[in-house]
């Protein structure tokens, strides 16, 4: 029900799963920085789209501002092509077979939240900041990476890479602007923009082969790194804050197929009591630090958004969703109970998937169907599980913060 990555049997199995996946993509971060990372900003500013040859055409005064502008930064679970442009991998079928019917670089296999999002809002999905083709970024870029964490080191495009990424973008659109030229999104654009964060699970998954007092300690440091994240956009601009809190980390069929001593920890509905206690500890604590922030930045508007309910309820009320096997996934190896394996997951060669018109939660084990996701998306959408209880819808025409 989260993104990116966790801890498999122990250590070994979450590097073989999390860290193998991402040794790739540290080569070509370091390619790129050296080399490529330049001439993808340039076509990211607008160059791409306009060329060198428009000098004089490129003078025009500033275009519209898009209605709806969002930054978003992440990890997979809501990554739209990032991972996949980062490390040239070729994702293949039947990832994106339902609503795009060809994979996108999202691990779904259709649309996820913050595509839901988006549409609510009227604007186009997210283009990912590193793809270098048909992109475009008339209505805010997607920072989010799978696997990323929002501690600096725990990959490769941690949440402060993400931050570098975006003032860079930010810079360079201003750069040109200050020149009389077009860029996709002008100043007023970056002013009204609302900044989504959604990240975390992560950084928690590669702690809970540890015990739950030092999982716990844990949390204060991955949530400040979420808050310096903020407080750096808040400095460079960024008055709207939409910033999610993590899922139901113990109803994943991953987590639930980690070989364990014996069922005690198993609540009522089959999920692990101590992974969903530390998610909640985690929410709980971005809450907090979120209303502490509303108070410093008194011109901003923070909403929290805390997701473990929604996700929690899928598998608790899976009957009235019409889901027939809430702990297993759609795509895996295995078959029951959980249809994961750390060897044998979707994509490989082995994998056993799931009829298109089947009612899941779990896509891979890790990640949401769009069928979950659009539930999550439509409770989301009506601010009830919001502080302040506030739509997001109500961010894209504000001028004044929420008060919660």
């Amino acid at each position: 029900m989260n993104g990116g990555g966790g801890v498999g049997a122990g250590k070994i199995s979450l590097r073989l799963q999390y860290y193998v996946l991402l040794a790739g993509v540290g080569a070509v971060l370091l390619v790129g920085c050296l080399k490529y990372m330049p001439a993808a900003a340039v076509v990211a500013a607008g160059y791409g789209s306009w060329g060198s040859g428009l000098a004089v055409a490129s003078r025009a005064a500033e275009p519209e501002a898009s209605p709806v502008v969002i930054f978003n930064f992440g990890d997979s679970n809501s990554d739209t092509g990032g991972m996949a442009a980062a490390s040239g991998l070729n994702i293949a079928l039947p990832e994106g077979r339902t609503y795009f019917r060809r994979p996108t670089g999202r691990l779904s296999d259709g649309r996820l939240v913050i595509d839901f999002i988006c549409e609510s809002l009227g604007t186009p999905h997210l283009s990912p900041y590193l793809k270098a083709l048909g992109s475009d970024f008339s209505n805010g870029a997607n920072f989010a990476i799978g696997g990323s964490t929002a501690t600096p080191g725990g990959s490769p495009f941690s949440l402060d890479v993400q931050l570098h990424q975006f003032l860079y973008f930010r810079t360079r659109s201003f750069e040109l602007l200050n020149k009389g030229e077009r860029t996709p999104i002008d100043r007023e654009g970056f002013r009204n923009a609302i900044y989504a964060i959604d990240i975390g699970h992560n950084d928690l998954s590669a702690y809970l082969h540890l015990p739950y007092d030092q999982v716990l300690a844990k949390i204060p440091a991955i949530v400040g790194h979420i808050k310096f994240g903020m407080e750096t956009l808040y400095a460079h601009g960024a008055r709207k804050f939409w910033i999610h809190g993590t899922g139901a980390l113990g109803c994943l069929p991953q987590k639930l197929s980690i070989p364990r001593d014996d069922d005690s920890d198993l609540d009522a509905n089959g999920c692990l009591n101590k992974y969903n206690d530390v998610a909640k500890a985690f929410n709980e604590k971005l809450a907090e630090t979120c209303n502490q922030l509303r108070q410093r930045m008194a011109d901003a508007a923070i909403v929290f958004t805390d997701l473990y309910p929604i996700k929690y309820d899928l598998v608790a009320n899976h009957t009235k969703y019409g889901v027939e096997r809430p702990l297993m996934a759609c795509c895996g190896n295995g078959g029951p109970p959980h249809n994961y394996n750390h060897f044998k997951m979707c994509m490989s060669g082995e994998m056993q998937l799931c009829d298109m018109d089947a009612k899941f939660i779990s896509w891979d084990g890790i990640h949401l169907t769009e069928f979950a996701n659009a539930i999550v998306a439509s409770k989301l959408l009506t601010g009830d599980y919001s502080k302040p209880r506030v739509r997001i819808a109500s961010l894209v025409n504000s001028t004044a913060p929420h008060d919660g």
